[in-house]
């Protein structure tokens, strides 16, 4: 098993209110599990959903959630 740090980021979008919710929780996956299926299986009941995945140079994988209007950020760091 891999033990990952899961960072979620709720963007708000109101232009008056740059502030933004955050989540931070650990997770035990498989090794080699798919992450972007993580992700979308917390999505699974939007009917419009966009996700970009970035790797970084420091071993962190990043996934941009659209869903309608609303930005979300899940960013995976290995233990």
């Amino acid at each position: 098993m891999q033990e990952y740090e899961v960072i979620r980021e709720i963007f708000n979008l109101c232009p008056g209110n740059q502030m933004r919710d955050i989540f931070i929780e650990e997770i035990e996956l498989p090794e080699q599990a798919d992450l972007e299926a993580y992700v979308k299986e917390k999505f699974k009941n939007e009917a419009e959903l966009k996700i970009e995945r970035t790797d970084k140079e420091d071993g962190s994988v990043v996934f941009d959630v659209m869903t309608a209007a609303i930005h979300q950020r899940y960013t995976f760091s290995r233990f």
